[in-house]
């Protein structure tokens, strides 16, 4: 049984990648830090499932001790500060662990991979995947983006992500560790956190419906993004550990959608006028704003045989849906706590 070890197992793309590997036999370990977690609500349907080890991307001796003590065949850190208004308010703690805590995961791996102790996984044989990002492409220099395309980052998340992206090709040629990295363009679902535009226009649009919301405000509403469904770019990283050799796969659908677009279908799908209910707020922009990013997936397309499988529309849709449910719960039991149901 291949063991695989995930960190930010709480969150949207740990949640539907421990599923994807439990399906395929895994034994399925996540690292947390500490025990309270408000977000556990996402892995709470296969908690009994998966096992933990205690660990901290600020802290290198408990990635050590978490790694001796798993001995993972696989690797994936997904682990990060993600929302990037906040890289902007916590800089240098988004650079701490969305940076510098690729490298502390990739000392640990070879520390004790090096130790020659017995366990799961052979000296030097764990595979790592890393979760790079679009936002490392920031200002583009030319459209769509692929893996050759220079990074210009525009904001503390991307910088940290392009660190860790290009410390995890060092690693690789450096030292002749398996390390991938996914570049991902913009993944949704109804897993998504709040803060995130996506999931703030499809709850608002489900609230509104319902009489519990009045309006909504947005930032740049024609910022374009290549969007994609979660749960089809996680069997895209699985696939990245299961080749021959290591390397770098951009992983996104190839189309292109405005900020705008994503509200119209989202109204749309409860039949509201997005323009009587959404108001754009220059004050919700960006410092340094990421306009326009659109995918060039053909290498993974060619060397993974990776497909997206859910359309924006669909994604959309079934993010306001399950935001529907959530809403009608809401009304049901308006005392509940928000986040038992919220997943």
């Amino acid at each position: 049984m291949r063991r695989a070890l995930i960190t930010g197992i709480t969150g949207q793309d740990g949640s539907y990648l421990a599923e994807h590997l439990l399906e395929r036999g895994y034994e399925v370990w996540g690292l947390l830090r500490g025990q309270a977690n408000p977000y556990r609500p996402r892995i709470e349907r296969i908690a009994s499932e998966l096992r933990f080890v205690e660990g901290d991307l600020l802290d290198q001796s408990s990635l050590v001790a978490a790694v001796d003590r798993v001995r993972p065949d696989e690797v994936y850190n997904l682990a990060a500060i993600s929302y990037v208004p906040m890289s902007w308010q916590q800089a240098e703690l988004t650079g701490e662990v969305t940076g510098m805590g690729v490298l502390r995961m990739l000392e640990a791996l070879r520390i004790v991979g090096g130790l020659g102790q017995s366990g799961a996984a052979p000296p030097g044989t764990i595979r790592f995947y890393q979760a790079s990002s679009s936002e490392m492409f920031g200002k583009v220099s030319e459209v769509p983006q692929d893996e050759d395309t220079p990074p210009r980052p525009r904001s503390p998340y991307g910088v940290a992500k392009t660190y860790g992206h290009l410390i995890t090709r060092n690693y690789r040629e450096s030292f002749g560790m398996f390390t991938a990295a996914g570049i991902l363009f913009n993944h949704e679902s109804p897993r998504r956190g709040r803060e995130f535009v996506t999931r703030k226009i499809s709850r608002a649009a489900a609230r509104i419906s319902l009489g519990l919301q009045s309006g909504l405000r947005l930032g740049n509403l024609d910022a374009v993004r290549d969007w994609g469904f979660a749960g089809d770019y996680v069997r895209a990283m699985h696939l990245m550990l299961t080749q021959d050799e290591p390397g770098e796969y951009v992983i996104g659908t190839g189309h292109m959608h405005s900020v705008r677009d994503a509200v119209r279908i989202a109204f749309e799908a409860v039949d509201l006028d997005w323009q009587a209910h959404v108001v754009s707020d220059d004050r919700l922009v960006r410092p340094a704003e990421v306009d326009l990013l659109c995918a060039n997936p053909k290498k993974a397309r060619t060397d993974l045989g990776w497909e997206p499988e859910v359309g924006f529309e669909q994604l959309m849709r079934t993010m306001v849906e399950a935001d529907l449910e959530r809403g009608l719960r809401e009304l049901r039991h308006p005392s509940a706590p928000g986040d038992v149901h919220d997943w």
